[in-house]
Formats: structure tokens, C-alpha cells, sequence
């Protein structure tokens, strides 16, 4: 029994020692403190109050708390910030993008006023999906959230959607209406698109990557590691400029918006509410005549609805109108009491041999006002074949056909990078027959094409082409 109670006294000296040692997140006691410390654990120790009632406020502070976090933060920031979940990357390139950003105030803030608008939609279809909140702020370096964003390669909106993987995940795209710019519609394609490369790579720096450069190219970089037996991580893979840059430059405006005044700037402030709602729209209406309805201006309306390729909004039965949330019941109570035709621009194709003047002035209007409408400028052509946009005669039915979308082509120097990357396999066989070619030619250099102008007096300037051996340059 002795023994026994020595051991219990020897254990409860023990756990006081213990309570007594500064934690690691305390400063270690300084000399008069001690003193203090001391003569207080010599004072008499005052009975201990019951535990209940300290257990009943604890459970009521937990709740408190509890409750608390409940609360959602009033600033949107705040709630993307608290859903930061990507490995955070600490490189060369980081910090040259994070400079890059904060020596452009002007630009940041130009591209938070203008997310202010779709933010909120973003973060609530993200969070959804329960996707890392980083992901919301792809399109300030895809686009600097501007939806007429267009790029050499023709991606389109701030999503950066080339024609066909829009088609691919069910962007519609005709004369009328391009959903690549549709702020709703093409959010959700390219969180599907992300989600699809995330399922597929298991990472989200690859998933950002293979958005960027392609899956099938980050697949072949994948491969041409694991042959050499190197990691296969996003930093380890042999990318291309623009894809090595493309994640810390997420990383940089993630860093900006963790901490703003670290890098000098203020970001200004987004309501933690919806800024937009959405009406059906069953009936073909002007642009103007529709932002005329709910009392916006017209280029608040167009920001929010930059889908439409033309002055006509052509309802297909599965469209919407984007309003301010508190201008949809002034955009329905007038569309219900006008009393006047919705549409005053129909399509009109060209026939062989019309002149763009006599079209213009059967359409009452000038010529110069027909080619502003259509965007008919420098070299391009009025010609046989082409659709307009053309005034509305008095009540009569308009004419809104479903027209294809305009083909693209790629530009001259976007198709010489393509043709360059299009794998090490072509390369290799088109460097094999140059050598084989090279070792069944003589030793005289081949021809090449020179153009020669010869200008003669009678016939004028004519090019002849002839050829020149290299060596004689």
C-alpha cells in the first residue's frame, strides 16, 4: 500500500513538472519570473470549482465557434483564399510573375473590376465540384477575365477555347452566337475539361499543363521520363515555354490574392453574393432593344451577354439573358408592356452580281453604314455568297436563318509552330532522308528558286523565276 502511494505521488510530482514547461510556442521564463512563478506555486491552492460548469461553458464556446465558421465571409476574396488546396510552388519563375503583376497596378485592377462580375458564379460551380478554389482564377492568366479575348490561334472567352475542343464539350458556335464567350456555358465546359484532365493525370499542375499544351503532348512528355527513369512531375517534364510558365503564373496571382499589400497592391472588394441571374430568352431581340428593357447601358449588357456575334440575339429555346440580379424584373415588366417589333436586323446572303450599293439602298441605308454593321473593313470584300446583317422592312417576318460559323484558318506563323511540334517521331524521319539524300547527290549544292523582276517597256513588270546554284550566292 506504501509503495502504491508513493508511486501515485511520484506520478501527479511528475505531470505538475510537466504543465509547468513552456510549450514551444512560449518564451522560456526570465529570472524575476521565475521568482514569481515560484512563490505562486507556493501560495495555497484555492479549492477547485466543480467541472461541470466549466464543461457547460467549453461546449457553449465550441458551439459558438461551430457557429461561426458557419458564417460565410462577407468579402468573396476571403472565401476563395480558404479554399487554396494546390501545392503551393516556390521558384525563379514565381517570382518573376509575381514582379510582372505587381509593377502593373493598373492591369490587376482592370482584371479584378472586370472578374467582379463572374467570380462569384465560378467560385460557386468550383466549390461544387469541389475543385481547389486556384481554379477559379485561371482566366486572369488565360484571359485577364476579358470575354472578348481572342488569340492568334483563334481560342475565344475567358476560357481560351480553340473551335474544336469547344465543340468537342458542347460549345455551340454558328453565325449568331459563339457559347466559347459564354460566361455560363463555357465555365461549365472547361471545369468538365479540367476535371476530365485531372481524372486522367491525377494531378493538378498536369491537369493545368495538359489545358495549356494538350494531353496528348504532356502524355508524351510523361512517357519520354518514365523511359529514362525520371520523375514525372509537372516540374520535371521537358515543356515548352508558354506550359513552363503557365503554372507559377497561377502561382504568382495566387500569392497576390493570399496577400495583396505584400506585393504593394489593394484588390477591391467582392460582395460574397450572386451579381447576375439568368431569364430564358424565348423570343428573337435586338442587343440594344434588350439592354433598353432593363434599364442598363448597353455595354454593361454586352459584357455580360458576349456570346452573341451579332446585333440580334437569335433564341435557340435553351438561351438565357445574364441581368444584374436586380434588373431582371425591370428587363420582364417592360419586355411585357412593349408593344413593338423585338428584332429590326434580319440576314441576307448575297446573290451573283449585286452590287453592295444597290443592296445598301434597297435596305435603306448607306453603304457605309452596311459595312459598319457587318464589319466589312480593309481588304475584306462584299462578295457572291456572303451572309449580312440588313434592316428589317416595316413589320415583316425577319429573316434568322441557322447559319454555320465562319471558317478560321490558322495564320502563317501559328501553323509553322505547329507543323514544328508535331513530334520527334516526323522529325527524325524527315532528318533520315535528308542524310540519305545528301549521300546520293553530288557534290554540287542544289538549286534553289530565286525570283528575278524583268521590266520591259511594251508588256510591263513581269516575275520569271529561275534557278540558281547556292554556291554562286
Amino acid at each position: 500500500m506504501a509503495s502504491r502511494t508513493i508511486t501515485l505521488l511520484a506520478i501527479a510530482a511528475l505531470a505538475s513538472a510537466c504543465a509547468q514547461l513552456p510549450t514551444a510556442g512560449e518564451p522560456a521564463l526570465s529570472g524575476s519570473e521565475a521568482v514569481i512563478a515560484e512563490r505562486a506555486a507556493a501560495a495555497p491552492v484555492p479549492p477547485s470549482t466543480p467541472p461541470q460548469p466549466a464543461a457547460v461553458a467549453t461546449a457553449a464556446e465550441a458551439a459558438l465557434l461551430s457557429k461561426a465558421a458557419d458564417i460565410p465571409p462577407a468579402d468573396l476574396w476571403q472565401r476563395v483564399r480558404n479554399g487554396f488546396r494546390m501545392n503551393d510552388l516556390n521558384n525563379p519563375l514565381v517570382r518573376e510573375w509575381e514582379e510582372w503583376y505587381s509593377s502593373r497596378p493598373d492591369y490587376v485592377a482592370r482584371m479584378v473590376e472586370r472578374s467582379s462580375r463572374y467570380l462569384y458564379y465560378i467560385v460557386e460551380e468550383v466549390e461544387r465540384r469541389k475543385m481547389p478554389a486556384e481554379i477559379a482564377l485561371l482566366p486572369m492568366i488565360e484571359s485577364a477575365y476579358n470575354p472578348q479575348a481572342y488569340s492568334r490561334s483563334h481560342a475565344s472567352g475567358i476560357w481560351q477555347f480553340i473551335p474544336s475542343t469547344g465543340k468537342h464539350y458542347g460549345l455551340r458556335q454558328n453565325w449568331w452566337y459563339d457559347g466559347r464567350r459564354d460566361i455560363i456555358a463555357a465555365t461549365n465546359a472547361a471545369l468538365d475539361y479540367l476535371e476530365k484532365l485531372y481524372a486522367q493525370f491525377g494531378s493538378w499542375e498536369l491537369a493545368l499543363a495538359s489545358y495549356n499544351w494538350g494531353e496528348g503532348a504532356v502524355s508524351r512528355a510523361i512517357a519520354k521520363n518514365q523511359a529514362k527513369g525520371l520523375p514525372t512531375d509537372y516540374e520535371s517534364l521537358n515543356l515548352p515555354s508558354e506550359t513552363r510558365a503557365y503554372v507559377p503564373k497561377l502561382q504568382a496571382v495566387k500569392n497576390i490574392i493570399a496577400d495583396p499589400a505584400r506585393f504593394g497592391l489593394r484588390l477591391a472588394e467582392i460582395p460574397n453574393e450572386p451579381y447576375f441571374a439568368t431569364v430564358a430568352t424565348r423570343v428573337h431581340i435586338d442587343v440594344k432593344l434588350a439592354a433598353r428593357l432593363a434599364e442598363m447601358p448597353l455595354d454593361e449588357f454586352k459584357f455580360l451577354n458576349p456570346a452573341h456575334n451579332r446585333p440580334v440575339i437569335k433564341a435557340e429555346g435553351v438561351d438565357t439573358l445574364v441581368l444584374p440580379r436586380h434588373k431582371v424584373q425591370t428587363f420582364l415588366a417592360n419586355l411585357e408592356n412593349h408593344d413593338k417589333p423585338l428584332v429590326s436586323w434580319q440576314a441576307y446572303t448575297v446573290k451573283a452580281g449585286e452590287k453592295p450599293e444597290k443592296i445598301a439602298d434597297r435596305y435603306g441605308i448607306s453603304l457605309a453604314r452596311l459595312k459598319e454593321i457587318n464589319g466589312i473593313n480593309g481588304r475584306k470584300k462584299i462578295t457572291t455568297g456572303l451572309v449580312l446583317l440588313v434592316p428589317v422592312k416595316g413589320n415583316s417576318t425577319p429573316n434568322l436563318p441557322d447559319l454555320p460559323a465562319p471558317r478560321v484558318t490558322l495564320p502563317k506563323a501559328i501553323k509553322a509552330v505547329h507543323y514544328a511540334q508535331r513530334g520527334a517521331a516526323a522529325r527524325k524521319v524527315a532528318q533520315r532522308q535528308a542524310a540519305r539524300k545528301k549521300a546520293v547527290t553530288s557534290t554540287r549544292s542544289p538549286a534553289r528558286r530565286v525570283t528575278v523582276t524583268i521590266r520591259a517597256p511594251a508588256s510591263g513588270t513581269k516575275k520569271v523565276v529561275v534557278a540558281q546554284n547556292q554556291k554562286d550566292r
